[in-house]
């Protein structure tokens, strides 16, 4: 039997606090006794690390299981663009990083922050007339996901709270949850267009609300938000008072029509910090290296770009290699290459979709964004979406991740970026899957 993921985690919670009271009993058990023996040692963990949760890591441990067929392992798990090796190679950025370490300037520390020639470079690249960038509203990190927990750090004290999207990326309130900041839920109701619930996000709103994390376009969907939905969110967030993380780490990663806003650059003007880096539209996931862009409207946000700093300065910044490439990689990546990119996603997602909407008891979500694509499921048919996808990878040796560990019971995310030959390779198989199983539900006279 394969727990929930309300379960698994709930045994997280338990298991981590089993151990804390035992530290507590062994503590006091322990007064007044010395312990002479030299090979003695008693090094307890930090409440930080016994308090950290990732619910996506827990529930990817409980699958772990042996596959039952020599079929090849499809891996359509990751949002790692290169994992397949699908996608064409950002040859201006392996040209970049070249020049930059023969050149030798690269190779000492550097401000925190980051170096002005890459600072510049973010700021010419992203300035907009309707939201200005300069070099001095810009700070470097170790990727996307360091921009999203220092913006967290430097908004939110213990017992505030961040509203988060559902669904959406789980390691938001991974990170949330690290700093003992409460998150809270919006919604969209993805069968529904992805229409935003308003008055649901008003209703989670209260005095210790610090940000609103907006992620566009967003993880696992892939349905881009249009502008009416961002002003929207904005217009919430200048009435509360409220600033706005923007993850906006897909970006131009756009297609089948979809246009991206930069919510930035519209109206209502409200304080935003945009988390940003080159690991997915530019393919280099691991170069770890990622930007904030702080747009102080109201000069709101100067105390929080003080603690932006103090943060940045815990590990001296990024890789400077990597920021002596950023400028040209910025500069000269030939749109063409991005267009390939998201060409080849496209023609992916349009193979998916029409394959799988064919299978009974499926129904794929047409994405226009992002590399991913979400599928629903008919528990009454195939089960939870975790037994769905543990029996997926015994049977046919194809890994995705279960719709629960992205706040969305009953649906599982595969990512759109192998070769077509793999794509149609993964639709076959999860078709005949599905198939065996619809027949034998047949069979027993469950559905008719």
């Amino acid at each position: 039997m394969v727990p929930s993921c309300d379960s698994l985690i709930q045994a997280v919670h338990i298991s981590k606090k089993m151990e804390q009271n035992a530290d507590m009993m062994n503590d006091r058990n322990n007064e007044g006794k010395t312990f002479i023996s030299a090979n003695t040692w008693e090094i307890p963990v930090s409440e930080m690390t016994k308090n950290m949760v990732n619910p996506i890591r827990q529930i990817c441990d409980s699958l772990l299981v042996s596959s039952n067929t020599k079929k090849p392992l499809l891996k359509l798990n990751l949002g790692d663009p290169t994992i397949s090796g699908a996608l064409p190679v950002c040859s201006t950025a392996i040209q970049a990083i070249s020049e930059a370490l023969i050149s030798r300037k690269y190779e000492g520390y550097a401000p925190a922050i980051g170096i002005l020639e890459a600072r510049e470079a973010i700021a010419r690249h992203f300035t907009h007339p309707e939201a200005p960038v300069t070099a001095d509203s810009v700070l470097l990190t170790s990727g996307c996901s360091h921009a999203i927990e220092m913006a967290i750090e430097a908004l939110a004290n213990p017992g505030d709270n961040i509203l988060v999207p559902a669904p959406g990326f789980p390691l938001y309130s991974t990170l949330i949850k690290s700093s003992n900041v409460e998150s809270r839920y919006y919604y969209f109701d993805i069968m529904n267009n992805s229409q935003l619930d308003l008055a649901q996000l008003k209703s989670v709103i209260d005095n210790r609300t610090r940000a609103i994390v907006v992620n566009n376009p967003p993880n696992p969907t892939g349905i881009v938000l249009s502008k009416n939905q961002l002003e929207s969110i904005l217009q919430v967030a200048f009435e509360k008072r409220i600033p706005i993380i923007a993850d906006e780490v897909y970006g131009t990663m756009t297609y089948n029509g979809a246009e991206f806003h930069p919510i930035a650059t519209l109206k209502p003007k409200v304080p935003i910090l945009t988390c940003d880096s080159i690991a997915k539209r530019f393919l280099l996931p691991g170069w770890r290296l990622g930007w904030i862009i702080i747009h102080d409207r109201y000069a709101a946000l100067q105390p929080i770009r003080n603690g932006l700093i103090a943060l940045a300065q815990k590990i001296v910044g990024p890789c400077v290699l990597i920021q002596g490439a950023l400028p040209r990689i910025l500069h000269s990546t030939n749109a063409n290459f991005f267009r390939q990119v998201n060409r080849t996603i496209h023609r992916n997602a349009s193979i998916v979709f029409e394959c799988l909407r064919k299978v009974p008891g499926l129904q794929p979500l047409a994405p226009n964004g992002t590399m991913y694509m979400m599928v629903a499921i008919d528990e009454h048919i195939y089960g939870r979406d975790e037994i769905f996808i543990r029996d997926l990878l015994v049977e046919e040796n194809i890994i995705c991740l279960p719709g629960c560990v992205f706040h969305c019971d009953g649906w599982f995310r595969l990512v759109l970026t192998c070769s077509e030959h793999d794509t149609r390779e993964a639709c076959a198989r999860i078709s005949q899957f599905c198939l065996r199983r619809y027949s034998h539900i047949l069979d027993q006279g469950i559905v008719t």
